[in-house]
């Protein structure tokens, strides 16, 4: 599956959604991890500017998770209609970490959200599919 982090360092999730001056793809999967793609925004000039979305919800097109420090209420609901799932964390968290412990819920058995989301991710291939059946 392919995850998304919004950041403003390329290391840590650090980023509101909407002003986050980097998008960073990863592919991951139980076993391994790769980074896919970096994208560089240019600063939105104001709060209200609903175009400054646009780029950074089509950076996101295919991803499976999106990870943010903040999203905005219509920008979360514009995520999710891209069948997106943002989780947002509380304060910044190392991107590489996150990658570990994603791994680890991959090996195992994840949360009911995360199998949802791998049963619509085509790219996302298990020998054990039917373990999420």
């Amino acid at each position: 599956m392919k995850v998304a982090f919004a950041t403003e360092d390329l290391q840590r999730v650090d980023a509101h959604f909407g002003w986050a001056r980097h998008i960073v793809i990863y592919e991951v999967t139980a076993d391994s991890r790769g980074f896919v793609r970096s994208l560089e925004f240019e600063e939105a000039t104001e709060d209200g500017d609903d175009d400054k979305l646009g780029p950074r919800l089509a950076a996101i097109e295919g991803c499976t998770i999106l990870y943010v420090a903040a999203i905005g209420g219509s920008a979360a609901a514009r995520v999710i209609a891209k069948k997106v799932h943002p989780i947002k964390v509380t304060e910044p968290q190392i991107i590489a970490a996150i990658l570990d412990k994603l791994q680890v819920v991959l090996q195992g058995t994840p949360p009911p959200w995360l199998r949802r989301a791998l049963r619509a991710a085509p790219a996302y291939q298990r020998e054990d599919e039917d373990h999420y059946a």
